[in-house]
C-alpha cells in the first residue's frame, strides 16, 4: 500500500506532466473543473482545480462539492500516474470510480 505522501507525490507529478502538455492542449480541450480525487484504502482525499489543461491548487482535504471526482486505493493512484495503469481498463475493472458528466470525461481522456 502506497503512502498518503507517495499519493501526494503522484499527484503533483501528473500536475507537472499536464503543465508541459498544456499548451498543445488548451485549444483542444476546454475544461475548467474541481477535482476530488478520494485514496479509499488510506481514507483520504485531495482536491484541486483543471484548468487550461493544468491541474492546480492541489490541497489535502476532500471537496464534497467537486465536479469530477475520482476514487480509488492508493497503489492503483501510483500506478495511474506512472502509466502502469490503463484508466480505461481500471475504470472498466472498477479499480478506479469517475464521477463526472459525459463532456467532461470525455475532455479528461483527452487530457490523459
Amino acid at each position: 500500500m502506497a503512502t498518503v505522501d507517495e499519493c501526494r507525490q503522484a499527484l503533483q507529478d501528473l500536475a507537472t506532466r499536464l503543465e508541459r502538455n498544456a499548451e498543445a492542449v488548451r485549444n483542444r480541450v476546454d475544461l475548467d473543473r474541481t477535482l476530488a480525487c478520494r485514496i479509499t484504502d488510506l481514507e483520504t482525499a485531495f482536491h484541486g482545480r483543471i484548468s487550461d489543461g493544468r491541474l492546480v491548487d492541489l490541497a489535502d482535504g476532500d471537496n464534497p462539492q467537486a465536479k469530477i471526482a475520482m476514487s480509488t486505493t492508493s497503489d492503483d493512484l501510483v500506478a495511474l500516474v506512472r502509466g502502469e495503469l490503463d484508466v480505461t481498463r481500471a475504470v472498466a475493472n472498477r479499480r478506479v470510480s469517475i464521477k463526472a458528466n459525459p463532456f467532461d470525461l470525455m475532455k479528461l481522456r483527452k487530457l490523459l
